[in-house]
């Protein structure tokens, strides 16, 4: 595990080790560090925001199917709302 390690992180033994200037190397590794530390962060926070996000569809897919349903049973089968509750004269039971 030391030895993979040191392939990737210890800029003696991994191929920037051809570089002659040990500054150039080091800045190299520095902005490769960067980078990493970017694409992580990047790949969590979408991680956090496709679960948010999915979230969000979903309810917005869910008020969309649910407002259809109640617009075509009140265009095919009205009855099945009645009066909501209402007597024949328009008064609560």
């Amino acid at each position: 595990m030391t030895r993979l390690y040191q392939l990737v992180m210890d800029s003696a033994k991994n191929p920037l080790s051809n570089i002659p200037d040990v500054n150039t190397r080091h800045m190299i590794m520095q902005v490769l560090a960067w980078m990493w530390c970017i694409v992580f962060s990047s790949w969590v926070g979408s991680i956090v925001v496709f679960g948010i996000s999915a979230l969000v569809h979903a309810i917005l897919l869910a008020g969309i199917f649910i407002t259809v349903g109640v617009f075509e049973t009140a265009k095919r089968k009205p009855q099945y709302f009645g009066g909501l509750g209402r007597g024949n004269g328009g008064e609560h039971d």
